[in-house]
C-alpha cells in the first residue's frame, strides 16, 4: 500500500518512458501529491527539448533542470580517467552520472521540504542502487519510492499502454523502444533485439547509433588527433585549450564520425544477473587510449602495476554505487599522486573504429633511447649477469633442493641432512 501521508515528491525526471508515466502513476497511487520533477543535465542535449512542457502537462508542479555537466566531469570522470578505471571493458558512462544526480535529488528534496524521492529505475538494474546510496549519503532517512518495485506493470509494452491510456506523449514507438541512457560521455542501448546476445546489433540501421557511425560507414582516410594532458587531466585538443567537458564534446564529434568507441558487451550487473547492451563512447574511448599512452612513458613500473590492480577496485566501487565513500576518496588521492607527472602530448590515428598510437612526448618521460637502443647504448650489458644471478638465486636454490631430494649423496646442496 502506498503511503498516503506523502504530500510532496521529488522525482528524478528524464522525460523518457519510465519517468513520463511515473508522474500520473504517483498522482493516482499516492493521493495526488505534489510532484517536483528534477532533471540533471549531464550532457544529454536534445533530450532536454520540450521537457518542461511535458512535465507540467503530465502533472508535475514544476521542473528543475540542474546543470551537472562540469561537476560530473571534474569530480567523477577525471578521477576515473586518471585511474584508467573500466568495468569489464565498460567505460562506466551511466555510472558516472548517477552519484551526481542522486546527490542533487537529495539536496533539492531537503530544500523543497519533500517527503520522498522517486526514481524510475527497475528492480533488476544497477541504477536503483546508485541513486539510493547517494540519497542515503546526502539525505539520510529520506523515503525513496521506486515504482518498478511496486506497480503491476511488467514490461515496456505495458508502459506504453499506460502512457497511451493517460495521454502521455512519447518520442518512441514499440519498434524503436530501446532502453537508452545518454549523457556527455556515452549512450547506452538495451532491450528489443539486444536481449538476445546471439544476434548482431544493427549498427548500420538508420537511427540506431546516435553519437557516431559504424566503422563500415566511417571515412576511408584516417584522421589524426593530438591531445595534451597536465597531471593526468586533458587540457587541449589539436592545440586548442578548453575545459574538460568541451574536450569530451570535441572528441565525441571526431571519434563519432570515425566509428570509434562502439562496445557490444554482456556484463555482470550488481543485482546478480547478466545483461547485454551496446555502448557508444567515442570521446571517452579516445581519452582513455591517449591517457594510457602517456602513462607508458611517464609512470614507473611499480606504480603502474599497482594502479592497474586498483583500477578494478575503483571501477567496481563506482559501478556498484559506492562513490560517496572513504574508499573513493583514498583511491582518488592515489590516482592524483600517480598522475603527478602524466603531462605531455599524445598523437593518435583514428581509422574505421581503430585507435592507433602515432606518437607520445612528455617533459617527464622515463623513456631513454640511449639506454633502450639496439644500437650503441649507455648501458653496460655486462651488468645484467650479476643481476640475473641475484634475481635467480631462489630458482637456483629450489633446483638444488630438488636435485638433492633425488640424489641424497649429492653434498653440493647447502641444506644439511640428518
Amino acid at each position: 500500500m502506498a503511503d498516503k501521508g506523502i504530500k510532496k515528491i521529488v522525482l528524478a525526471y528524464s522525460g523518457g518512458l519510465d519517468t513520463s508515466i511515473i508522474i500520473p502513476w504517483l498522482k493516482e497511487n499516492y493521493d495526488d501529491p505534489e510532484i517536483i520533477a528534477v532533471c540533471g543535465n549531464v550532457g544529454q542535449n536534445d533530450e532536454l527539448d520540450g521537457l518542461e512542457e511535458k512535465a507540467l502537462k503530465t502533472g508535475a508542479s514544476k521542473l528543475i533542470v540542474a546543470d551537472l555537466v562540469d561537476e560530473m566531469v571534474e569530480d567523477v570522470i577525471i578521477p576515473s580517467l586518471k585511474m584508467d578505471a573500466k568495468y569489464e571493458g565498460y567505460l562506466l558512462g551511466t555510472a558516472f552520472a548517477r552519484p551526481i544526480i542522486g546527490k542533487k535529488l537529495a539536496q533539492i528534496a531537503l530544500e523543497e521540504g519533500a517527503d520522498a524521492v522517486c526514481h524510475g529505475c527497475t528492480g533488476k538494474g544497477n541504477d536503483q542502487v546508485r541513486f539510493e546510496l547517494a540519497v542515503k549519503r546526502w539525505a539520510p532517512g529520506m523515503k525513496v519510492i521506486a515504482p518498478w518495485r511496486e506497480w503491476d506493470i511488467k514490461s515496456r509494452d505495458e508502459e506504453i499502454d499506460y502512457a497511451e491510456a493517460h495521454d502521455v506523449p512519447l518520442k518512441i514507438s514499440r519498434e524503436t523502444n530501446y532502453s537508452k541512457d545518454k549523457n556527455l560521455w556515452h549512450l547506452s542501448h538495451e532491450g528489443l533485439d539486444l536481449e538476445d546476445p546471439s544476434l548482431e546489433p544493427q549498427y548500420e540501421k538508420e537511427g540506431f547509433l546516435e553519437l557516431g557511425v559504424s566503422p563500415l560507414q566511417a571515412p576511408d582516410e584516417p584522421e589524426y588527433v593530438t591531445i595534451a594532458f597536465e597531471s593526468g587531466a586533458p587540457v587541449s585538443v589539436n592545440g586548442e585549450k578548453m575545459k574538460a567537458s568541451k574536450i569530451i564534446e570535441k572528441l565525441n564529434e571526431i571519434g563519432g564520425k570515425n566509428g570509434i568507441g562502439i562496445l557490444n558487451l554482456v556484463e555482470n550487473r550488481l543485482i546478480g544477473m547478466k545483461s547485454h547492451g551496446v555502448y557508444e563512447t567515442p570521446g571517452g574511448s579516445i581519452l582513455y587510449a591517449a591517457h594510457f599512452q602517456l602513462e607508458t612513458i611517464t609512470v614507473d613500473k611499480d606504480t603502474m602495476h599497482l594502479k592497474q590492480k586498483l583500477a578494478v577496485d575503483f571501477a567496481d566501487m563506482l559501478y556498484n554505487g559506492k562513490w560517496f565513500s572513504p574508499m573513493q576518496e583514498a583511491l582518488t588521492a592515489f590516482a592524483d599522486v600517480a598522475n603527478k607527472n602524466v603531462t605531455g602530448e599524445v598523437k593518435l590515428k583514428l581509422y574505421k573504429g581503430n585507435i592507433i598510437p602515432a606518437g607520445v612526448t612528455s617533459p617527464y618521460s622515463l623513456y631513454s633511447e640511449s639506454l633502450a637502443s639496439f644500437g650503441e647504448s649507455d648501458y653496460d650489458q655486462g651488468q645484467a649477469a650479476g643481476f640475473i644471478n641475484a634475481w635467480g638465486l631462489p630458482t637456483t636454490v629450489l633446483a638444488m633442493r630438488e636435485k638433492t631430494m633425488h640424489d641424497p649423496t649429492d653434498i653440493s646442496h647447502p641444506i644439511k641432512r640428518d
